[in-house]
Order: C-alpha cells, then structure tokens, then sequence
C-alpha cells in the first residue's frame, strides 16, 4: 500500500513534466519555480487534510492532464465522478486547492518575468508579454528615436517634458482576491525570488524554504471567499493602499530612472520636478453611475480620507529629509526666512515647542522644513477631524489649502542648495519629494464623478416644470440648447430651497454640493455616461453654477454604444460650435470612449473598428476649431472589454489621438497586476510613458482606403452577426443563463456595484463586466470573438485575393494586427470541449443544437484566424505564453469540471449523487477538519458546502485565466 500511495504522490509531478512545453530558452525557470511551489503546497495538503484528500487532488490532476492531451469528453465525465463523489467539506478542500495551485502557479510565472527582466539584457530579448514587441523600455525607446528614427536628444526631451499620462483607478468590481491574500501572495513571490539567487548560502536557503511554506500555508488556510460585498469606502481603502506599498515610492524612482536613460542619450539635465508626467485619478466613490451605494456622503467621506492619508505619507518622510538637510550654507532668501520663523512665536505649533527648541539657527533648512512639517500635520488632522466628527478646531490657515503653498518652501530650498554649490545634494531626497508633490498634490489622487445623462435630465425636468415653463424632458434639443445657454448667460438663480426633490434629485445636487464644498483639487473631471447630445455637457455645467462650484470640474461625455461612438464626432462639433462653451474650456476638451458597453453591444471587431474611426472623427472636428483633444480610453482588464497589453494597445492608436495626452483607466485585477510589486509598478509607468512618447514621435501608419473599405465592409457583417444571436435569437438569454454561472455571479461580492443597471431586463441592462464573466468562466469567450468567423469567411468568399489584403493588413497594419492576436490568444485560452460540458449538464435538450452551433462557429472563426495570421497552431509565435497557458490547463479543467457539476446540483436539487463508500454521509457533523470549511456560510439556501465550493471556482478559474470580467 506504501509503495502505492508513493507512486501516485509523485505521479503529478510526472503529469507537469509530461505536460510542460521544452523549456522556451535558457533563462526558462517556469516550470522548476512552479514545480517548486507545487510540491510544498501538497505536503502542506498533506499535514493538513490527510494523505486521502492528496491522493484525490492527484488524481483530478491527472484525469485533467489526461484530457489536454486528448480532449476526450469521457475524462471530464470520469473527472465528474470523481469530484462529485466528495462530501461537501472534502469538496470544498479540493477546490480551494486547485484554485490555490493556479494562484501558485501565477506567482511562478511573475517570479519568471521579473527574472527574464533581469537577464534580457545580457541577451538582448524578451519574454512573452515582456517581449519586444509589447514592452517599453525607456532607455531602448528613447535610443530607437535617436538612432533609428533621427530625433535629436533635444526634441526627446522636449516632448517628455510636456507629455502626460493619466492613470485613472476605478472600483469597477473585477478583482476576485482578496487583498490579505493579495500581501501574502507577495511574499511568496518574494520567498522565490530570494531562493533563486545566485549568492544565497545554505543556511539562508533553509530559512527562506520555511518561510516559503510558511506562507503557501497561510494563504492556503485564508478564507478565499468575501462574506459581505464591499462598500465603496472599502474599494477606496483597498486602491489606495497600493500608493502606500508601491507607487508613492515608486514614482520617484522612476523618474531617476528616466533621468538616467536621457543622460545616456546626451542630455545632461534632469527632468524638471513639475513636469507632468506621471498623474493619477480614481472612481473609488466617485462612480455613481447605477451604483445606489456611492452618496454624497461616500464622496465626501473619500476625498478628505485620499487627503488624510496624503498627508501622512508627507509627514513620515519629512522628518527624514530634515535629518539629511542639516547643512548651514544658504541664500539670503532662505536665511531671512529661516531668522523670522525661528523668531515667531509658533503659537500654531504647540505640538513641537521642545522639537523647535532642538533645532539650532545655524541649520536653517531645518527650520524651513520643519514650518511644513507643522502644516502637514495640522493638514492630516483637520482632514481626520472632518471625516470623524465633521468639524475641526484647527483653522484652515494652519493647514496647507493647496499645492502651491506646500511647494513652495520645498522650491526655496531647492533653489538654495543650488546657489549655494549643493546641486547634488538637492538633486537626492529633495528633488524625490518636490516630484511626489507635483505628482500626488495634496489630494493624493484627483477624483473623477460620473452620473448617468438621465439623472441631470430629471434634475432639469424638475426645475422646468418647478418653474412653470414645461417638461425640459420633452423639449427638443435644440430647445434644450437654447434654455441652457440663455441660463448660463444669466446671473439669476435658476432654483430656491423650495424645489420639490425626489431622493434621486437631492442625490444629484447634493454631489455637486460636496464638490462646491471641498478643496478644487480633490477633483478631476466630471463624466457624463450615456452622452449623446450637447445638452448634456451643458446641463451640468449649469448645474455646477447654481450649486456653486467655484472652480468648476471639466465636463467629460462618454460615448459607449456603437450608435453613440459613430454619432460622437458630430456631436462634438455641435458643441464646440457654441461661442459660450468655447470660451469656457479655453481651447481644451476630454473625450472619454468606451469600450466595454460598445464590445457588449456590437462585439469587439465592430467596436474596435468603430473606437479607431471616432477618434479619428474627433481628432479632425476639435482641430477644425483649434481645440486640443484629450482622449480618455474606458478600457477593461479583458480582451472583450478592450484589455490587452499597454504598448500594443496605445502604438495601435490613430495617429495623432494620443499627442503626448493620454488618460486611460486601470480597472479591477489590473490594479494588483500593475502596481502590486515594485518591479510591476515601474513596469506599468515605464510602459505607459515609453509608448505614449513613441506615439506621438513615431505615429503608426495610417490605413490605406483598401483596407479601410474592407474592414467597413466586415464590421457590418460582423455586427450583423452578432446581434442576430445576442439580441434576436428568441431563446438567446435562456441559453445564456443556463450555460453559464452569470446568475450565481453576484454571489462572489467583489464589488459595492450591482451587476444590472436595471433590475429587471435581458443582456441590454446587464453590465459588461458580469457578460464578459460568465463567458471566460465556461472558457468559451463568446463575445470576443463572434461576428469575427462571419466577416472572415464573407469576405474571403467574396473574392479570394481579400484574404492576401487580410494578411497584408496583418503584417502591416498595427491596430488590425493587434485585435488578431488578441482574439487568437483568447482561443488559445478557450476550450469548446469544455463549454460543451456545461450545457450537457445544465442547458435544457431542445437548446443543445444552439450551443453545438456556436461552437461550431467557434471552430471555424478559429481556423479562418489562424490563416489571415499565416499561423499553424495557436500561439506560434508567442513560445512563452503557450507554455504558461499548458502549465495552467490541467488546473482550470478541474474547476471547470467541479464548476459544472456543482452548478447542475444548485439548480437541480434532486440531482442525485452517489458518495464514495469510505466517506460518511452525515460528513459536516464529523471532526475530518474539512468539515469546518462547510459551517463557514451556514446562511447559505444552497444545500451544506455547495455556494463556497462554486465560488472557490470562480476563484480559481478567474485565477487561471487571469481575467474575471
């Protein structure tokens, strides 16, 4: 029996190396990290659960692997028995376990990345994602536009310098972990990093082996599942906790780094400490669209916590920088300075009187430094005042009110140092502190608002109708454009405390009170979803007015819908063509395109097309009225709601749509992939910098009127398409429901947001994120790549020299290469098989032609893909993602199969299910310690183990497939 349970202890470990792709190139360590990680997770299992529980996660595993090499259904229907033969509490052990491995597994993989990171350059290539062709490196950017492309050193920096990217962070509910398994997960990969190195002594690794397991277990034993959903406070705690642990510190950094790559191309001074670079903004409590949870109150209660917490990141660095600056040699400035505060009284620093004591008149920096030391903390704990009690006793005086008045003592000193020969020493912690101030203000992060176009409509309604003058929801536009304007032009107020308010009015003019409240320089923009028309602009900028925003946001229509994306430029010009909104935005408007609703609407080929040729349109009509354009880029995580890698993404842009100006939002598990770690947030920003400042030096080419013309003609088929199986195939949404998990989707409570804009209605009122959800779980990816087969094979049908256009598109057509690959390594991400297994399982018999239909097409949009790609097999030329993605398969097939099945018995209450014989049936009252996993969501209608259980799949497949929606 020994010799037995050894045997099959090792036999995963033969399944991974059965499995596993040869290794890619000599710095390949993806499989040794990963094999690595497995086997101390599996002696942890072990300890834990019992030599059964090992043997049966074994033995998933290898009914899994032995259905990737062969796709035979019949092993997912053994698997099935297997995984359903489990008492609840096993069941659950088992899959907290698979969705443990592919978390592991991700962790490898990063592990690796950041390894090839260090070793490319002595090689001089890249890995996956990393690769040349999706990486910005700085140093390598900034040489390809001296050499290759002939750019002087000067224009380089001269473009940087007046460059901005703005990184918007939204709430948007698609980051399925939690974050104190998030912390863990870091160290983990911190562990293995560490094991790795080349100098690590014996005893060091012994300890660092421990601490690796230490940690595997107490993610391992960390309740995966969130009991409640979040509030908006909480996401907002959760997003800026990533400014605390990387990018508050990592800014700086990068600038240094981004000094260091010009001076190897000649230019010998520094990047000016307020170029505006590098900026960020947030949603967090801020996003009201179709989110009931998120009040004035939230607002209100989040902008002065982002300032709070500014505050005290300045306040525990200040003292540092006082102790560097301890020199005597100053300007006459500073030294005036410096005598007259050191002769004040301080009566607004009684908390330092001994600290002001201690400092003596011949280190006047200190003196200067420690004045704003006074202020930041009079700053932090007004702003903790006004969030606990709502009042303060310290005067505003006393605090620093906006960012100039902070900058500007750290500017004197700064200008000192240099006058006085010390450049170098103000070039060290001074310069990192005078850029984290022009970077993160006083406000940490400028807060966008967004409502929906309807609700200023009913605000308006209201005050019309309040006034005796009609319903302005039944004017016409031109009328509405007319009342506005004549509003805007006037000095009366338009409405009193006596205008009768619903709830969802007051909810509305309450907002823009906060913002009348608060410092200006909390906010950002003010974004209109659902904007069609000028009124919307201009209705809330007359809404501003009468609440008495003093330094009024910048109004930002959305257009999401194809109908709205193809109307836009038209719209725009309308406005722009109005003498009084001209005047107002001084020559500069944003316009944000979204890509989720119009992915959802249309499917992604026609909203990709549709994105490029609206910005195109924009482009034209705001420099028709000598207006700089700002494009603000709506994208989601995943491919079908516009993800995909940041270079690729922004160099496949329209030329001229960027210009140096580039606001784009990073949404859900983007946050952790992007600004979890050191490594990865200088990654994110170096990316993001290189490619916006290739766009605008180096635009990519322009469509020729062939291509363009095909690809019109496509879109229309592909739309057609899509809509004819989405919105008018009458049975469309009962399939859709059954065959996936999108009704049991809210159960996961990673988000404060409900799933549905409307309670009640089909696929229109559902959100993007849960329509892309449902689709990647079942690992069929439907709207990302339907309509495609459909235009493809017209086309080529057509007349058969289309598909040499098609692969000459390809090869050199940026954004047309790029929304192939995409969609190809979203197949290579899928699996027919699999979705096949759900509707056998879940879906009624008289809609099983429906699916085999689909998937069908799916086969064959498959086939046509990799032809226009001039590809083989999925994946050819992208070595080191197909071996990640094989490494994961085994893994995801597990929870997909106890996915299924765990569904079927939801739904399906008499379903029956025969125990193993050995294991007792009375399980949850037994002392096996998996039973306790069952008793953890005893509120659950679902029968004992069956909710955790499905959403420790959700988990997990999101896991593996990198994406939740």
């Amino acid at each position: 029996m020994a010799g037995k349970n050894l045997e099959k202890m090792v036999s995963i470990d033969a399944q991974l190396r059965l499995l596993a792709p040869r290794k890619v190139s000599e710095d390949d360590k993806l499989v040794e990290y990963d094999a690595l990680l497995l086997d101390r997770f599996l002696d942890i299992l072990q300890d834990l659960h019992g030599e059964d529980i090992r043997e049966t996660v074994q033995e998933c595993y290898e009914i899994s692997a032995g259905y990737e090499r062969k796709h035979d259904p019949q092993k997912l229907e053994e698997l099935g028995k297997v995984l359903t033969s489990l008492d609840p509490g096993d069941s659950i052990v088992v899959t907290k376990s698979f969705s443990h491995m592919l978390n592991l597994a991700n962790l490898a993989e990063e592990v690796q990345i950041a390894y090839r990171r260090r070793t490319k350059s002595k090689k001089g290539d890249f890995a996956d994602e990393n690769s040349a062709t999706t990486e910005s490196d700085m140093e390598e950017t900034f040489k390809k536009l001296v050499v290759q492309l002939k750019k002087s050193p000067e224009e380089v920096f001269d473009a940087l310098k007046n460059q901005t990217v703005d990184l918007v962070l939204t709430a948007h509910p698609t980051q399925s972990v939690r974050r104190s398994l998030l912390q863990k997960h870091a160290r983990i990969r911190n562990c293995l990093t560490q094991l790795y190195a080349k100098d690590i002594t014996p005893d060091d690794k012994q300890e660092l082996d421990e601490a690796l397991q230490r940690e595997i277990q107490a993610a391992f034993r960390t309740d995966e599942i969130r009991r409640t959903p979040p509030t908006p406070q909480d996401e907002m705690r959760a997003g800026m906790s990533y400014f605390h642990e990387t990018i508050w510190k990592g800014v700086p950094k990068f600038l240094r780094r981004v000094d260091t790559a010009l001076k190897n191309i000649g230019i010998n001074e520094r990047l000016p400490y307020n170029a505006p670079l590098i900026q960020f903004s947030s949603w967090m409590g801020g996003d009201r669209d179709g989110n009931p949870r998120v009040t004035p109150e939230v607002t209100r209660d989040v902008c002065l916590l982002a300032r709070m917490m500014a505050a005290n990141l300045y306040f525990s660095q200040i003292e540092d920088l006082m102790f560097e600056l301890s020199m005597w040699r100053c300007n006459e400035e500073l030294r005036f300075r410096a005598d007259a505060l050191h002769r004040s009284s301080r009566k607004d620093a009684k908390h330092y009187i001994e600290f002001w004591k201690q400092i003596p008149p011949n280190e006047p920096y200190r003196v200067i430094l420690g004045d704003v030391r006074d202020k930041l903390y009079n700053t932090r704990e007004r702003s903790r005042h006004l969030l606990t009690n709502g009042i303060s006793d310290i005067p505003e005086e006393a605090t620093f009110t906006n960012v100039e008045q902070f900058l500007e003592p750290l500017e004197l000193c700064y200008r000192s140092l240099c006058a006085c020969g010390d450049r170098p020493i103000a070039d060290g912690s001074l310069l990192d502190f005078l850029r984290q101030v022009s970077t993160f203000g006083l406000s940490l992060v400028r807060l966008d608002i967004r409502q929906e176009s309807d609700r200023h409509t009913d605000v308006l309604d209201a005050i019309t109708k309040h006034l005796g003058i009609g319903s302005y929801r039944e004017w016409s536009e031109e009328r509405r454009q007319e009342w506005l304007l004549s509003e805007l032009r006037g000095k009366r107020p338009l409405f009193g405390p006596d205008l009768p308010k619903t709830e969802e009015i007051a909810d509305v003019l309450d907002t823009f009170h906060v913002i009348a409240e608060l410092p200006p320089d909390n906010f950002g923009a003010y974004i209109i979803s659902m904007a069609t028309a000028p009124s919307d602009v201009l209705a809330v900028e007359l809404l501003q007015r009468e609440c008495r925003v003093k330094q009024p946001l910048r109004v930002v229509p959305l257009f999401e819908k194809l109908a709205d994306l193809e109307a836009a430029p038209a719209a725009v010009s309308r406005l722009f063509s109005i003498d009084w909104y001209r005047n107002r935005i001084n020559g500069k408007q944003e316009v944000m395109i979204g890509y989720s609703d119009s992915g959802k609407d249309a499917g992604r080929l026609s909203a990709a097309w549709q994105l490029y040729k609206a910005q195109e349109e924009l482009v034209k009509v705001a420099k028709q009225y000598g207006v700089k354009l700002v494009m603000f880029h709506g994208r989601g995580g995943t491919v079908g709601r516009g993800g995909g890698p940041t270079h690729l993404a922004i160099l496949s842009q329209p030329p001229d749509t960027i210009h140096g100006s580039l606001r784009v939002t990073v949404q859900g598990e983007v946050i952790e992939q992007s600004f979890g770690e050191e490594h990865l947030c200088f990654r994110t920003l170096q990316r993001f910098t290189a490619a916006t400042l290739e766009h605008g030096m180096h635009p990519p080419i322009s469509p020729k009127p062939e291509w363009r013309a095909l690809l019109d003609e496509m879109a229309i088929i592909a739309t057609k398409e899509y809509r004819s199986i989405v919105f008018q195939e009458p049975r469309f949404v009962e399939y859709f429901r059954l065959a996936t998990p999108e009704l049991e989707y809210g159960r996961m409570n990673i988000g404060s947001r409900p799933s549905k804009r409307k309670p009640s209605g089909g696929i229109e009122s559902l959100r993007a994120i849960p329509w892309i959800f449902a689709w990647t779980q079942t690992r069929f990816h439907l709207p990302v790549w339907l309509g495609f087969g459909a235009a493809f094979k017209h086309i080529i049908e057509k007349d058969r020299k289309n598909l040499q256009m098609l692969q000459e598109m390809y090869n050199q057509w940026p954004f047309f290469r790029v929304t192939i690959d995409l969609v190809e390594m979203v197949f290579a991400k899928g699996d027919p098989g699999i979705a096949a297994l759900y509707d056998k399982l879940l879906v009624s018999e008289e809609l099983w032609p429906f699916g085999e239909r689909l998937r069908a097409n799916y086969e064959e949009t498959k086939h046509l893909l990799l032809q226009i790609a001039g590809h083989k097999d999925l994946l050819e030329g992208d070595p080191y993602l197909k071996q990640r993605l094989r490494l994961r398969d085994a893994y995801i097939t597990t929870l997909n199969v106890s996915q299924a099945y765990t569904l079927k018995r939801i739904r399906d209450p008499d379903y029956h299910v025969t125990l193993r014989p050995h294991l007792s049936k009375e399980y949850t009252e037994s002392s096996k310690p998996a039973a306790e996993l069952v008793k953890l969501n005893p509120m659950s209608e679902y029968a004992p183990g069956l909710e955790d259980t499905l959403i420790l799949t959700m988990k997990g497949i999101a896991a593996g497939m990198q994406n939740t929606g």
